[in-house]
C-alpha cells in the first residue's frame, strides 16, 4: 500500500444538491464550514470548489450558499430535487410554473374563502 488517504464521491446518484460554477469559485471553502450535514470536503487542488462527496446526505438548508462570498456572481447554486420544487398551474390556461422562472405570472391577490384574516 502506498499510504495515501483519498476522498472519493459516492456513485451517482439522481440527486446533484449543490453545484458550483468553476470559473466563478474561489475554493475558500466557506460553503463546507457552514454546512449542516457536512456532505462536503476540500477541494485538494488549490483554488478549487469543495467536492460534493455525499450529496444524498443533503438537507437543502441553503446555508452554504447564503455563506458563499461570491453567490450573487453564480459561483455556488442550490438546485431542489423535482418533487420539491414550488409550482402552481393556471386555471384559465393550463400554464404551469415553477419558483425561478424569467417571467412567473403575477401574484394571485384574490383573498381566501372567510377573508385574509381569520374572525375573532
Amino acid at each position: 500500500m502506498d499510504n495515501e488517504a483519498y476522498a472519493a464521491p459516492n456513485p451517482a446518484i439522481p440527486t446533484h444538491p449543490i453545484v458550483f460554477n468553476e470559473e466563478v469559485c474561489t475554493g475558500c471553502n466557506q460553503c463546507l464550514e457552514t454546512c449542516r450535514s457536512d456532505t462536503m470536503v476540500p477541494n485538494p487542488l488549490k483554488g478549487k470548489s469543495p467536492i460534493m462527496i455525499y450529496p444524498d446526505e443533503c438537507w437543502y438548508c441553503g446555508s452554504c450558499v447564503e455563506r458563499c462570498p461570491r453567490f450573487l456572481e453564480g459561483a455556488i447554486t442550490l438546485v431542489f430535487p423535482l418533487t420539491q420544487e414550488v409550482g402552481w398551474k393556471r386555471k384559465e390556461t393550463g400554464e404551469t410554473y415553477r419558483m425561478g422562472m424569467a417571467d412567473p405570472p403575477p401574484p394571485n391577490t384574490t383573498p381566501p374563502v372567510g377573508g385574509w384574516y381569520p374572525k375573532p
